[in-house]
């Protein structure tokens, strides 16, 4: 298998195991010092640290009842960026952003995750 091959299976896997809800899936493909960073201010913003704090803010942000729209996987020559578009409504308020979310890959494994949004203050608007 290639590097870039390697790089996009394992982008492919992350998307997989998060819209399937497979928390054992994504905490498989984590090193156990992972840490996740999202923008904005509210219940899932900041920097997530550890294998298992990520997995609980991949299950916080789907517990939301987000679609979680593969649009692109995209490698570099060392790591990985998925493309989504992220939709939910919730009562009244809908959440419609596109984002990229970088990985940092050490050893074959997610080191760190770093996501970029579209629409920050509707990011905070939603998840309240």
């Amino acid at each position: 298998m290639s590097d870039h091959a390697e790089r996009y299976g394992i982008g492919k896997a992350f998307h997989t195991a998060l819209a399937a809800a497979d928390w054992d899936g994504i905490r498989s493909l984590l090193h156990d010092d992972a840490v996740w960073v999202l923008p904005g201010d509210n219940t899932i913003s900041g920097a997530a640290v550890g294998a298992d704090a990520v997995v609980e803010r991949a299950r916080k942000i789907a517990g939301y009842g987000l679609r979680f729209e593969l649009l692109n996987i995209l490698v570099s020559r060392e790591n990985m960026a998925l493309s989504l578009h992220n939709t939910a409504r919730r009562d009244d308020v809908v959440l419609d952003e596109y984002l990229s979310t970088v990985c940092t890959l050490r050893d074959g494994r997610i080191a760190s995750i770093e996501t970029y949004l579209s629409d920050v203050d509707g990011m905070n608007a939603f998840f309240v």
